[in-house]
C-alpha cells in the first residue's frame, strides 16, 4: 500500500497511487511532455489537427483527483485564456500556504482539499509538519502538479531537465481550465482515503467539471462496482451519469497478467507506453583510441579484449541515462566479485558500508524489477563515495534515471561485455560522458514494462485496459523543491503520467463535440487506436520476454487523437446500458440502487454481459457458438456505407450479420450481430483478432479476445 512520492534525489521514480446513502469502512488508494504531444500528432504548429480544430480545448474544465497543485508555476499562467465558464460553481479553497484569492486564475479555476476520511481512519488529526505536507490544496510531492501540467498546462518555452528534453512544455489541452481536488496525503509514504475520494467526486460533479483525470488505483484484489469499499467505481459512475468522462490509470503492477485496475466499463482505463525519445550516454573503456562496439561473437570479444588489455584502444558502449552537465567522469571500474560459495552481489545488495566503491565507478547486475530497492542501492553507491554506477538489467524494463549522479543503464548483454573487460585487465578504467537527447528512429513504441495488464481479474468479459498513452520519461512541471529539480521540471514515469495525456485529449474532443457522451468519446478513442507505430512496424509489450502487444496490453492500441476526432462510427451507451451491465453481473436490485441512487428492477432472465455495447469483444470462456449484438451510431457523413472485415488467428471463426451497414438521414443507428465459434475442440489460451468497419475513409476497429473452454473450467 505504499505510495512512492516524487523525490528529486532519486534516480528514477515510477509512481502509482493504489488505490451519504451508506456508511462503509475506509480504504486507501495510491497515485499512479515536451515530446509526447508532437509524437501523438498534436503539434501546435499544425492548423489541421485536433488541437487547433478544438481551439486547444477552450472552455473545457478538467478536474484532477491527486496530491494537489503548485499554482505559482508558469505552466499554470492564464495568458490568452478565455473567461471562466459561467456554469462553474467551484471554489478556490484557502489553507496552509495557499491563499485561494491569489492562487487561482483563469487557468486554475478551482482547488479543494479533502482529509476528513483519512483522519477518521487514522484516528487523529493529520500532522502536516511531521509528514512534510500542507493542509491545503498545495502539492508537497509533485505528482499532482506533474499530472495537471500534462493534462492542461499552458505553454512554457525552453523547458528541460538540466538541458535534456529541451523544448516547449504544455498540456494536451492548453486552452482548458483546471480544477484540483487534493485527496492524497503523505502519511505512511502516501495514501488517499476512500471517503475523501468519493467526496471529491461528488464535489467535482457539483462544481461543473467536464472531464475527471484520476491517476489513482486500488490494490488487487479489486472490489465489485456495488461494494462501497471502492469509491472510484461508485464516484465515476455518478460522474458518467452526469455526462462527465472519467479517465483512470490502469496501474503499475505489470507485466503480470490480470493486474489491471479501474476496470468498470464506464471508466476509460489507460495503460502506459513509451515515446520515440531516448537519452544515449557513452561508456568508454580503456584509455586510448575510441571504437564503437556493437554485438560481437565470442571470437570478436576475444579480439577487442586483447586490444584493450594492451591499452591500444578504447571501446565505447551506449547506455541510457539522464547524466546532465558537460563534464565527463573517469575512474577505475569495479565489480563486486564474490566467492562461488556465496550469493552474487547484485545491485540491490549494495550498501553504503561498501567502502571499496569509494572513488570508483561500479558495475552491477539488477536481479529483478524492484525499482525501490534499486533506487536505494544506487543512492548507497553515492553515499559510499562512488563516482557513478552502471546498472545492467533486462532490455525489457530499463529507463534512464533522472539524477545529478552518473547512473547509467545497459542491457545484460552489454553489461556482460563490460564485465569481460573488468576480468581481463588488472586496472580497468572507464569514462562516462554526459547524456544527449535522441528523437526518432531507431527508438520504437512499446507498452511499458510496469503497465498493468489484462484480462480484468473481476470482470474478464470487459476488456481492460482500454487504450495506451505516453507514460515513460514524461517531462512536466513539479514544485520548486530545491536546486536539484532543474528549473521545476522533471521526468516521471507511470500510468499516472499516461492518464492525463488521455484526459487532455478527451478535453479536446469535448470542446469539438460538446454533445458527445462519455461512451461516445471512449469509443472514438478505442476504435481509432494505433496497433503499429508510425514507421509501420509492430508495437511490442515489454516483459519477460518482449512480445507483440495484444489487447490485454494496450486495449485498442496507442491513442491516436486526430483519428479519434473523426471516428466515423461510435458505440454509444447511457446509464440504462450500464444498468444492463450491472444486471448481467448478477447484482441484486438493492445493490444496484446503492450505485445508481434510483430504483432498478433487473429482468427475470439475466441479460448477457457479452451484449454490453462496448467497442470491444471479450469472451473468457467460449464453450459453444455464441451470438452477441452491438449497435453503432454514425457520426460521420450522413450517407455512408460501411463493410465489415474480420482478422483472426486460425482456431476461431467469426461471422458478422449484416456485413454491410448503410446510413442515411433517416438511419443513424444500426445494430448487428456477431457469431463466434471455435474451430478446435480444445482448451486454449486467448486468441486475439479484430472486427473492423470501413467506408473507405474511416477505419472503426474493435479488438476481440476469445478463450475457448471445453469440458469444464479452464485454468
Amino acid at each position: 500500500m505504499e505510495w512512492k512520492a516524487f523525490n528529486p534525489r532519486f534516480c528514477v521514480v515510477v509512481i502509482e497511487l493504489p488505490g451519504v446513502i451508506h456508511v462503509t469502512r475506509n480504504r486507501f488508494y495510491k497515485v499512479q511532455t515536451t515530446r509526447s504531444w508532437d509524437y501523438l500528432g498534436l503539434s501546435s504548429t499544425s492548423l489541421s489537427n485536433l488541437l487547433n480544430k478544438s481551439k486547444m480545448g477552450n472552455g473545457v474544465i478538467i478536474g484532477l483527483l491527486d496530491t494537489g497543485i503548485w499554482p505559482e508555476l508558469e505552466v499554470f499562467n492564464d495568458e490568452n485564456l478565455g473567461p471562466i465558464p459561467s456554469r462553474w460553481r467551484g471554489v478556490c479553497e484557502s489553507g496552509e500556504h495557499f491563499d485561494g484569492a491569489k492562487a487561482c486564475n483563469r487557468k486554475l479555476i478551482g482547488a479543494r482539499y479533502f482529509v476528513s476520511g483519512l483522519e477518521a481512519e487514522y484516528g487523529q488529526p493529520y500532522n502536516t509538519s511531521e509528514n512534510d505536507d500542507y493542509m491545503s490544496p498545495r502539492d508537497s510531492s509533485g505528482h499532482g502538479t506533474h499530472t495537471s501540467s500534462i493534462a492542461g498546462g499552458s505553454f512554457v518555452a525552453n523547458a528541460s531537465y538540466d538541458g535534456l528534453g529541451l523544448g516547449t512544455v504544455r498540456g494536451g489541452a492548453p486552452g482548458a481550465h483546471l480544477a484540483m481536488y487534493k485527496v492524497c496525503w503523505r502519511l505512511y509514504g502516501g495514501v488517499c482515503a476512500d471517503a475523501d475520494v468519493l467526496k471529491a467526486f461528488d464535489e467535482a460533479i457539483n462544481d461543473g467539471v467536464d472531464v475527471l483525470s484520476v491517476s489513482l488505483a486500488a490494490d488487487i484484489p479489486l472490489y465489485s462496482e456495488v461494494d462501497h469499499r471502492g469509491s472510484i467505481p461508485i464516484g465515476s459512475f455518478h460522474a458518467v451519469a452526469k455526462g462527465i468522462t472519467v479517465v483512470c490509470a490502469a496501474g503499475n503492477a505489470g507485466p503480470r497478467a490480470e493486474t489491471v485496475q479501474n476496470t468498470s466499463p464506464w471508466i476509460l482505463t489507460v495503460a502506459a507506453s513509451t515515446v520515440d525519445r531516448s537519452f544515449p550516454t557513452p561508456i568508454t573503456l580503456g584509455n586510448n583510441q575510441t571504437i564503437i562496439v556493437s554485438n560481437k561473437t565470442l571470437t570478436g570479444q576475444r579480439k577487442w579484449l586483447d586490444r584493450i588489455r594492451t591499452n591500444s584502444y578504447k571501446y565505447q558502449f551506449q547506455g541510457q541515462a539522464m547524466f546532465t552537465g558537460e563534464d565527463t567522469v573517469s575512474a577505475a571500474l569495479v565489480y563486486p566479485e564474490v566467492s562461488d560459495l556465496m550469493p552474487p552481489r547484485n545491485c540491490e545488495s549494495l550498501s553504503s558500508n561498501d567502502d571499496w566503491m569509494a572513488g570508483k565507478i561500479v558495475l552491477c547486475f539488477a536481479s529483478d524489477y524492484n525499482q525501490s530497492l534499486l533506487n536505494d542501492s544506487i543512492l548507497s553507491v553515492k553515499a559510499a563515495g562512488g563516482l557513478g554506477v552502471i546498472v545492467s538489467r533486462s532490455p525489457s524494463n530499463y529507463y534512464p534515471y533522472a539524477m545529478n549522479f552518473p547512473c547509467l543503464q545497459v542491457t545484460y548483454e552489454t553489461g556482460t561485455q563490460i564485465l569481460y573487460y573488468i576480468r581481463s585487465t588488472s586496472n580497468p578504467q572507464v569514462r562516462l560522458s554526459p547524456s544527449r537527447t535522441h528523437i526518432g528512429k531507431p527508438v520504437s513504441t512499446n507498452v511499458a514494462y510496469f503497465s498493468s495488464r489484462g484480462p480484468s481479474s473481476n470482470v474478464p468479459a470487459i476488456l481492460k485496459p482500454d487504450i495506451a498513452a505516453p507514460g515513460v520519461q514524461i517531462l512536466a512541471a513539479i514544485p520548486p523543491f530545491d536546486e536539484t529539480t532543474a528549473g521545476a521540471f522533471a521526468f516521471l514515469s507511470g500510468t499516472s503520467m499516461a492518464t492525463p495525456h488521455v484526459s487532455g485529449i478527451v478535453a479536446l474532443l469535448k470542446s469539438l463535440y460538446p454533445d458527445w457522451s462519455p461512451a461516445a468519446i471512449k469509443s472514438a478513442i478505442i476504435t481509432t487506436g494505433l496497433t503499429s507505430h508510425q514507421s509501420g512496424g509492430p508495437i511490442f509489450a515489454e516483459g519477460e520476454p518482449l512480445k507483440l502487444a495484444d489487447p490485454f496490453d494496450f486495449g485498442g492500441g496507442i491513442v491516436n487523437p486526430n483519428s479519434a476526432a473523426d471516428p466515423g462510427l461510435v458505440y454509444d451507451m447511457n446509464t440504462e446500458n450500464y444498468v444492463h451491465y450491472l444486471c448481467a453481473m448478477g447484482y441484486n436490485n438493492s445493490d444496484i440502487f446503492q450505485l445508481t441512487e434510483h430504483p432498478v428492477v433487473c429482468p427475470s432472465k439475466q441479460p448477457s454481459i457479452l451484449d454490453v455495447n462496448l467497442p470491444s469483444i471479450t469472451i473468457p470462456n467460449l464453450k459453444k457458438p455464441t451470438i452477441l449484438t452491438r449497435t453503432v451510431t454514425n457520426v460521420g457523413p450522413v450517407n455512408s456505407k460501411y463493410k465489415a472485415s474480420v482478422e483472426f488467428a486460425s482456431g476461431i471463426n467469426v461471422a458478422v450479420r449484416p456485413e454491410t451497414l448503410i446510413f442515411s438521414s433517416r438511419t443513424k443507428t444500426i445494430s448487428f450481430s456477431v457469431m463466434i465459434s471455435s474451430a478446435d475442440n480444445v482448451n486454449a489460451g486467448y486468441y486475439f483478432g479484430s472486427l473492423t468497419w470501413t467506408d473507405g475513409v474511416h477505419v472503426v476497429r474493435s479488438p476481440i479476445s476469445v478463450r475457448t473452454e471445453v469440458g469444464g473450467s479452464f485454468f
